[in-house]
């Protein structure tokens, strides 16, 4: 892989080029930044900026006083690429919090280890309606210990108004939904996302997130998607390096407000 080809294609697509992730949802351009006004259960932030020293501490200041005049509070989603270099600390000195750096990992679907199936005892079923989000916001919540309103928020109105858009699948042993992640397919771009792939506990070990990385990763290519991205965890990295993704750059949330 051409790592700094495949690079730049993402961040043409997937950030300056961004789509809305769901309903309600709308993409704006404010000078040198790309950004997403969404309602109060979903996602506000910056997508993608081209500062420099001279503009960045002005453009920061801007969009904190956009998105506070709307009541929302924000993230700004930094990528080590990002210039300027001090970009981090200057969000952290206007009153950004930064949440765990995760590692940029993208993989060319048709290079990928896909011939894993899940342990025996599981199935994988697909969300398609709100018994399923239910359960995928379950394991959501037992896998990382955090409130799944505002997903299933989200994935009720992803699937009612453009179920083509997303893939959701629960990992079930018998009726106990132990894993679950989804898939986000971008309609227009080269690259499907890979999200919330998270296995309860107790279910930790067994080969059942690598299973749903592959199972995902051939639902892309059957819909054509030549890449894969995944923000992934210091846990997952290892599992998807396996599979053959690569490391490309890294990404680190910084939030603004309450």
């Amino acid at each position: 892989m051409d790592h700094a080809a495949v690079l730049a294609r993402y961040d043409q697509d997937m950030r300056e080029g961004a789509r809305p992730d769901g309903p309600g949802a709308r993409i704006e351009r404010d000078g040198a930044v790309v950004r997403q006004v969404a309602g109060a259960q979903g996602w506000n932030g910056v997508v993608w900026s081209a500062l420099d020293a001279a503009s960045a501490d002005r453009v920061i200041g801007a969009q904190i006083a956009y998105f506070t005049g709307l009541g929302r509070d924000f993230e700004w989603k930094l990528y080590g690429h990002d210039r300027p270099v001090d970009l981090a600390s200057r969000l952290t000195a206007a009153g950004f919090r930064a949440e765990p750096e995760e590692t940029l990992m993208i993989g060319e679907v048709g290079r990928l280890a896909l011939d894993t199936e899940p342990p025996a005892g599981i199935r994988f079923v697909q969300a398609t309606d709100a018994a399923g989000v239910n359960l995928v916001v379950d394991v959501h919540e037992k896998a990382f210990g955090t409130d799944g309103t505002r997903l299933r928020h989200r994935l009720l109105d992803r699937l009612t108004s453009d179920p083509g858009t997303v893939v959701a699948v629960v990992a079930l042993a018998g009726d106990e939904p132990v894993s679950a992640a989804r898939m986000e397919l971008v309609p227009g771009t080269r690259f499907a996302g890979l999200w919330g792939g998270g296995t309860v506990e107790a279910w930790r070990g067994r080969g059942i997130y690598r299973a749903l990385v592959a199972h995902r990763a051939r639902v892309a290519s059957a819909h054509g998607y030549p890449y894969l991205q995944v923000d992934a965890s210091p846990m997952s990295r290892p599992i998807l390096e396996r599979l053959g993704f690569h490391a490309l750059s890294t990404t680190t949330p910084y939030l603004y407000g309450s």
